[in-house]
């Protein structure tokens, strides 16, 4: 039976709802609100944004074209406070009856409670106050869109306004009508340095220019032009050259609509030591003559410090230098002899800062040499301040997954830092983990905290390649390559089979170019060794469900196999049952459906039950076009490619029954492996962003491997995947997420995001996730599970939802909502739509952004 609203009810519920409808209630008589700009360039609409935001007014924000914001604000109380104390002065006998029950300070004091004024503040800050046309402000808007179209080469530019008011609404709507004319372009373009040394380089080196003849004037185009023979200045020797001193003169009187442009570079003034004149002085071109390096607080007296040079550059320490000389040169980019560089001060300043990793940000100081007489050559000071030697890190968070309900997770970590006087880093960590499952497939013990984790890493951080004596031999430093060098053991008890894992990696990394960087792992080994396979069927409940099912609706099992409630013993029952039904055949036909569900579910425990071995090898590549943490246009690609088993291969190893070949009784995997990532976003200007993902990875086993480690196999779903489904429960292809943990050995996925903003902290995203992993070239027999061309796309699965994000600037809190719209292992008439519902909604939390 349903349930109706009250009258009472239903009458307060509309009185908000009108309230919040009347757009222009808290619009003063005789104003206007601004409901739209229109914008026609050359009598046709123009939805260009950076035309739009030109405008020094812009109405209300919202969503899908409704006002949202403002109508929250409308529907607040413009004075709550005020309306309380006229209520307590209308309603003497409740005032001197909450006076009687509180106190008089606490009755004065709820007229700023949240109940009574915190409500409507919240809903105030949350909403935007309605936008008042301003008549000022538009026309200033005038003169701002003249002044972008004149920047864009449109040097006849007329604008104008209509304004459409209508009074007994408040609302008005403003119309800018821009006639261009047409664009000039650039004809002659010339060049007057007057400095001689500054000319002669510059008709030497300089090769490029933003500026050619018929294209169209652009100031945004000159304003490049500038910065870049500012660049090019600063980077060949003219310390002291600004950008100021670059002018451009115009020309427009041809009356045939081009320009030409002359490029005029000025000479230094220089301000005389006993006036305030100004005078003229051609630039000069200056040279490092002297590079020196303090690793000491430098306000210490410079001639108590003891003095190293090496290779030219003078090391400055306060007692015993403590770093390796060669170290400190590497990390030097200024270098004698060379003329002055911008380029490479900002690498020194890079290099000391951030790729030694053991100093602080250092200071770097050009002075001119007082014993040059020609006075062109430079001294250079870097001021570098060592961090400390040793750092510890203590941290514990409390963490919440799938597998447990509660978990407590610490770690302790130190840093170690120039342990062998060539800026290496040591960090050594300790972590440790004990959760809560409440879960009968996890909780194998009446203790509160059945889950633990304990594992130690070591890392060694190295500024250079290891093994290769001279650097540059190999690659340039300006590639900054460093070497890591990690071990780490772990045992863990947390999936109920318990596990210990062994890894070690031996990795090259270096920047070929500016935001490109290579990552070559040389080895990387990973040694898991599963400590109880026995819990197997007590982790894996749906796998043994099925089991038990088929098992007791099968003729003539023998009762030995189950125990008093009639289900399948663990393990006696279970082993004995498969390898009837597997070895006798006498149980359950070869051809039955049951039989390949028995097969493969001992296939699946073998598995993973199985001890690992890889040892690989891979190179990734990423690159970025992000310029900073505010940037919203740019890219991210990644790709990797990876090998495993190629060495054991080459060995003559021992061969089991199976025909795999061990090393130290455990057989190794063998695969091939790669991966492609590409990232997308476009700032559509007012904090609205799409942002896409294309993901696509495949690994395929040959040699020793049948399969791939469960390690280095893909799985879907979860707050960064498709985030209509839970992690491991989507796929593969159209078998419905069977197991407890779906994994395969190949993926797509992609993703799709609308992000905007709602109020200054918070932002809203709407989202699509599409994709699935599958099996290929593998062992795997279950067909729904296979790829096996075009034809299993149809498996990719699609979620749609909307998240929330709190941005606390430093890191965001996302909460998203994902529903199941394309669900792959439905029948046909099920697959859309089926389970896009409140109840079959998924919920995830996450910190930052999923891409």
């Amino acid at each position: 039976m349903k349930k109706k609203l009250s009258p009472s009810l239903y009458i307060v519920l509309s009185s908000i709802l009108v309230s919040a409808c009347n757009l222009t209630k808290r619009v003063p008589d005789g104003s206007y609100l601004l409901t739209e700009n229109k914008i026609e360039v050359n009598d046709k609409k123009s939805s260009d944004s950076k035309v739009t935001a030109q405008l020094y007014q812009q109405p209300n924000s919202s969503i899908g074209g409704l006002p949202l914001r403002l109508m929250v604000y409308n529907a607040a109380n413009a004075q709550p406070r005020a309306d309380y104390d006229q209520w307590l002065e209308r309603n003497p006998n409740t005032k001197q009856f909450l006076v009687s029950l509180l106190s008089e300070k606490q009755v004065d004091r709820l007229g700023d409670s949240f109940f009574v004024s915190g409500i409507s503040n919240t809903m105030k800050d949350f909403g935007e106050a309605p936008v008042i046309f301003d008549s000022e402000r538009a026309d200033r808007s005038e003169i701002r869109l003249k002044n972008y179209f004149f920047n864009q080469g449109y040097f006849n530019t007329t604008v104008s306004k209509e304004i459409d008011t209508v009074s007994k609404e408040k609302k008005a709507l403003v119309t800018y009508k821009i006639q261009t004319g047409s664009p000039f372009l650039l004809d002659s373009i010339s060049t007057k340095i007057n400095s001689p040394e500054l000319e002669a380089l510059y008709e030497e080196k300089n090769k490029i220019t933003f500026l050619h003849k018929d294209d169209k004037y652009n100031a945004a185009v000159l304003d490049r032009e500038r910065d870049r023979m500012t660049t090019f200045f600063r980077n060949n020797g003219v310390f002291d050259f600004q950008k100021s001193y670059i002018n451009f003169e115009i020309d427009t009187l041809k009356q045939n609509n081009t320009a030409d442009i002359l490029v005029r570079v000025e000479d230094k003034s220089i301000k005389m030591s006993n006036s305030d004149t100004l005078i003229k002085e051609p630039f000069k071109i200056y040279k490092i003559d002297e590079v020196n390096i303090y690793t000491t607080n430098f306000q210490n007296r410079k001639d108590e410090l003891k003095k190293t040079t090496y290779r030219g550059v003078n090391i400055f320490s306060k007692g015993k230098l403590n770093y390796k000389a060669k170290t400190l040169y590497d990390a030097n980019f200024i270098n004698h002899g060379d003329v002055y560089s911008d380029q490479k001060r900002a690498l020194t300043i890079k290099s000391f800062s951030s790729y030694l990793n053991v100093f602080n940000y250092p200071t770097i100081e050009f002075l001119a040499n007082k014993n040059d007489t020609v006075q062109n050559s430079l001294i250079a000071n870097i001021y570098v301040s060592p961090r400390k030697r040793a750092s510890f890190n203590p941290s514990v968070d409390v963490t919440h997954s799938n597998i447990q309900q509660i978990g407590i997770e610490g770690a302790v970590s130190t840093s170690f830092r120039n342990i062998f006087k060539g800026s290496e880093t040591l960090d050594v960590s300790f972590r440790g983990n004990i959760g809560s499952s409440t879960s009968p497939n996890f909780r194998t013990t009446d203790r509160f905290f059945n889950i633990i984790e304990y594992g130690v890493d070591v890392k060694l951080g190295i500024p250079k390649f290891w093994f290769f004596t001279d650097t540059d031999v190999l690659i340039s430093r300006q590639m900054f390559p460093t070497t890591n060098v990690s071990v780490g053991l772990s045992n863990q008890q947390n999936i109920g089979l318990d596990k210990q894992n062994f890894t070690s990696i031996f990795n090259y990394n270096w920047s070929p170019r500016n935001r490109n960087n290579l990552s070559l792992d040389v080895f990387n080994i990973q040694f898991v060794k599963n400590t109880n396979p026995g819990n197997y069927f007590n982790v894996y409940r749906t796998s043994y469900n099925t089991l038990n099912n088929i098992a007791t609706n099968t003729k003539n099992v023998p009762d030995e196999y189950f125990d008093e409630l009639g289900n399948l013993i663990i393990n006696d029952g279970v082993d004995a049952f498969i390898e009837d039904v597997l070895q006798n055949n006498s149980l359950i036909p070869i051809r039955d459906p049951k039989y390949r569900q028995v097969a493969s579910i001992a296939e699946r425990r073998k598995r993973l039950t199985e001890n690992n071995l890889i040892l690989a090898t891979n190179l990734t590549f990423t690159t970025s076009t992000r310029t900073g943490i505010q940037d919203n246009d740019f890219y991210n690609l990644k790709a990797k490619v990876e090998t495993a088993g190629n060495l054991f291969s080459l060995m003559n190893l021992n061969q089991r029954a199976d025909g795999r070949r061990t090393f130290l009784d455990v057989a190794y995997s063998q695969y091939v492996k790669t991966e492609l990532e590409y990232v997308k976003y476009f700032d559509l200007g007012n904090k609205n962003v799409i942002a896409i993902r294309a993901f696509g990875g495949i690994a395929i086993p040959y040699g020793n491997s049948t399969n791939i480690p469960f390690s280095r196999s893909y799985f879907a779903g979860g707050s960064n995947d498709n985030r209509a489904w839970q992690s491991y429960r989507l796929g593969p292809g159209s078998s419905g997420g069977v197991n407890d943990f779906n994994e395969a050995n190949m993926k797509m996925a992609f993703n799709l995001e609308y992000r905007f903003n709602v109020s200054e902290p918070i932002n809203l995203a709407l989202f699509a996730d599409a994709g699935n992993i599958w099996n290929t070239l593998d062992d795997t027999s279950n067909e729904d599970m296979k790829f096996t061309g075009w034809n299993s796309l149809k498996d990719i699965a699609l979620g749609t939802g909307l998240g929330l994000r709190y941005d606390l600037s430093f890191f965001v809190i996302r909460f998203d909502t994902g529903f199941k719209t394309y669900n792959p292992d439905k029948e046909l008439e099920n697959k859309w739509f089926h389970q896009w519902n409140f109840k079959e909604m998924q919920i995830n939390v996450g910190v930052n952004y999923p891409f």
